[in-house]
């Protein structure tokens, strides 16, 4: 189901003339003929060729008017990863910013996700300090990421999980961070089609319901808009704009309310040629409507961090009804879309220097990443401080010099100061807000002039600070200069709460605390030194328990290895008297006759109910209490989180005469027209499945959601009738409906 513009190359090539030279043109072009030899005939799993895929992620980047440089990596950014091509040739052939851009986006590629906390935090790491190098590799990267996304469904359903959470919790972050509103929008909803697709489409399908209804009363409230501002003789794009489907999914769940009580479905956009008339347009339209007490942002007078500029204002409309209003000029409009990629402005034909001064806004953010970075001790403060610190709402204050500085929602004067510098706030003593003194657990707002009063002869940071500070860049900061004043004990410590834990664990510390073991885990706690690790488990910032587990890891595993498989096979003891099952071709018609389990040939088998595996899906066995073995899909919620000691390969029986038929569920999104379930049960009858159970409900009047039961040979045969069955018109979609 894809929703992204499908681009030709010629398409590519015809965007890039507009704002680009004849020789950057005829670089894309190479690269798209280099790109197109290295690729060959490889094939992506949706069985398109990968030059398609890089085709489409330079046509997203010329969209985005991009520069030669990052369109020409859009063309070659798979190329290094996926074919012989060294990333020497490409810095000969195309250059070193191309290379470097190349380089960055493999290796965001190698970066997996699916860990532990501290692996993320590593990772996540990882993925920021190569962004910092070069804001186009992010730019690149979410591009790939995006059509990607729209690709998802030719990849198996545990692999589109994983992929859609990564990208929801990942990169439409970064997006908005760079203040690309666009894109961060068709992440955050192609990552809710496969996370949650029952909330998806049933949001989807109530809009659609609603669409005439709602566009009816915008088109109203617009006209009643520019009846206002008639006299202003103001040139004023007025248009309305639904909410994302993300978004509405997120007021539902925050607010706790149905898709029924959410009015502000749709808002109107307000563009303008100049600030001035900004504020004008405003005016008018407060004058029309009364504006919602607190729903007032003015963005232009105080721009979010992302750059993002514009009036917001939600008043009681036509109808009494709820109306978000959003104000900005041009510029501002295209900021807001494009975010940084808006601000790649290069010099025409000459040199890829950034003059854009804007954008150092933009870079400061990556400054202060790498300062965090320096600042902290290990990869899991790295990630509290750059989400807590760079990804959260900010409110601006100003110095009594009139610097502007930007600090989390929250933050106070003691935030405030160690913003400025650490020391600063080390010698903090007090706090005067707009001329007045405030304790130090005020909480700024937006505007305040902020002054902090310090003193040469302050003993430093309190212990209760830690309660007054809202930032985790400051908490950091108040823990570092605690952990000096006592770090010679903290290691002492450290060193008793380790060896009591692994003598409690029952493990004699000196036969498990070797160089190779210190070496190992000081790798994996991503700690510098091992003082630097012992005096973290003094100073109370990790637990001994997690410590002594990581240098038992090793040998605790052994042993699990060990009792695992004992327990299957006493388990499987327990049941050689259940049945006679052999794992050869049985004449009955038993769906479990066509699973061989690994290790035995004698064990009572069924088939689970939850997930209903057919063959061609990847199973696995459950061991049960009493009831011999169950059949579970791979990645089936009932198994993924029970013991290895209770799970034991399977797999399916190739048997080329098998006719046995597998139960599985199927669930149908569709419009509720007239003999819609007629049709849906010719497409059964006209195919080699048996239906045996369907029912419908409706909704709204106008969707509906049918289940049905279907009897199955494999999963070939059940991905076909799927297709078949969105074939139907009026059907949205069809997935396995897994309980």
């Amino acid at each position: 189901m894809p929703s992204l513009k499908i681009w030709q190359p010629h398409e590519v090539f015809a965007q890039v003339a507009q704002n680009n030279s004849d020789e950057q043109v005829r670089q894309i072009k190479r690269a798209y003929q280099f790109a197109s030899i290295a690729h060959g005939n490889q094939q992506r799993q949706s069985g398109e060729l990968y030059i398609v895929h890089a085709t489409q992620v330079a046509g997203i980047l010329a969209g985005l008017k991009m520069d030669a440089v990052t369109i020409t990596a859009g063309f070659l950014h798979d190329i290094v990863e996926d074919s012989g091509v060294e990333l020497g040739d490409v810095r000969e052939l195309f250059g070193p910013d191309v290379a470097l851009i190349v380089d960055g986006v493999t290796k965001i590629s190698k970066i997996k996700y699916n860990s532990t906390r501290e692996a993320f935090a590593e990772n996540y790491r990882k993925l920021l300090l190569v962004m910092c190098k070069d804001i186009r590799v992010m730019i690149v990267k979410l591009a790939d990421r995006m059509h990607n996304m729209d690709t998802l469904e030719h990849l198996p359903e545990d692999v589109q999980q994983q992929y859609a959470r990564e990208t929801l919790d990942v990169y439409a972050p970064i997006a908005d961070r760079l203040g690309m509103g666009t894109t961060k929008w068709e992440l955050q909803d192609m990552s809710l089609r496969y996370l949650n697709p029952t909330a998806y489409y049933e949001i989807a399908h109530a809009m659609k319901s609603k669409r005439n209804e709602r566009e009816s009363y915008i088109a109203n409230a617009i006209q009643e808009v520019q009846a206002s501002i008639a006299d202003f003789n103001i040139d004023a794009e007025i248009y309305g704009r639904p909410k994302h489907i993300y978004s509405i999914y997120k007021k539902m769940v925050d607010k706790h309310k149905k898709f029924a009580e959410i009015y502000d479905l749709s808002a109107i956009r307000i563009i303008v040629d100049t600030v001035k008339d900004c504020y004008a347009i405003l005016g008018a339209v407060h004058a029309k409507w009364r504006p919602m007490p607190g729903r007032f942002k003015d963005y232009i007078a105080m721009p979010k961090a992302n750059l993002y500029q514009s009036l917001h204002t939600t008043v009681v409309g036509p109808e009494g009804k709820p109306l978000e209003i959003q104000i900005r000029t041009r510029e501002m409009h295209r900021i807001a879309e494009y975010g940084v990629a808006a601000h790649w402005a290069y010099k025409q034909g000459e040199t890829d220097e950034v003059t854009s001064d804007e954008n150092n806004l933009q870079l400061n953010w990556f400054k202060r990443i790498i300062e965090i970075q320096e600042e902290t001790d290990s990869a899991a403060d790295f990630m509290d401080q750059v989400q807590g610190d760079l990804f959260s709402d900010k409110v601006y204050a100003f110095t009594p010099n009139g610097d502007v500085l930007e600090l989390p929602k929250g933050a106070g004067p003691l935030d405030m100061a160690y913003a400025i510098h650490t020391e600063v706030g080390n010698k903090t003593t007090g706090a005067q807000v707009n001329g007045k003194m405030v304790s130090l657990d005020y909480q700024i707002k937006n505007g305040d002039i902020v002054e902090i009063i310090t003193s040469t002869n302050s003993t430093g940071p309190g212990k209760n600070w830690l309660d007054l500070v809202h930032t985790n860049s400051a908490k950091h900061k108040i823990n570092q200069f605690f952990k000096k004043q006592h770090r010679g004990n903290d290691v002492k410590v450290g060193v008793e709460l380790l060896n009591d834990q692994l003598e409690t664990d029952g493990f004699e510390p000196s036969a498990v605390l070797t160089a190779d073991n210190w070496n190992r885990v000081i790798a994996e706690m991503h700690y510098r030194t091992r003082d630097d690790l012992l005096a973290a488990l003094g100073f109370g910032d990790i637990h001994a328990v997690g410590v002594a587990n990581r240098f038992t890891s090793e040998l605790r595993e052994a042993q699990s290895r060990l009792d695992a498989k004992q327990a299957t096979h006493d388990l499987l003891d327990q049941h050689q008297s259940l049945s006679t099952k052999s794992t050869q071709p049985l004449s009955g018609n038993d769906p479990a006759d066509n699973v061989v389990i690994e290790g035995t040939d004698n064990v009572l088998v069924h088939m689970s109910h939850c997930c209903l595996p057919v063959p061609g899906d990847r199973i696995i066995g459950y061991i049960t209490k009493g009831h011999g073995i169950t059949i579970h899909q791979i990645t089936c919620h009932n198994v993924s989180n029970q013991l290895p000691d209770r799970l034991i390969a399977a797999h399916w029986q190739t048997i080329s005469t098998n006719q046995i038929k597998y139960p599985t569920k199927l669930k149908i999104f569709a419009d509720n027209r007239n003999d819609i379930l007629n049709d849906v049960v010719k497409r059964f009858n006209n195919s080699p499945v048996t239906l045996t159970s369907i029912d419908g409900k409706v909704h709204d009047d106008t969707e509906l959601t049918i289940r049905t039961v279907v009897n199955v040979k494999n999963k070939d045969q059940l991905d076909q009738v799927i297709a078949n069955l969105k074939a139907v018109p009026g059907v949205a979609t069809v997935y396995r409906d897994l309980g």
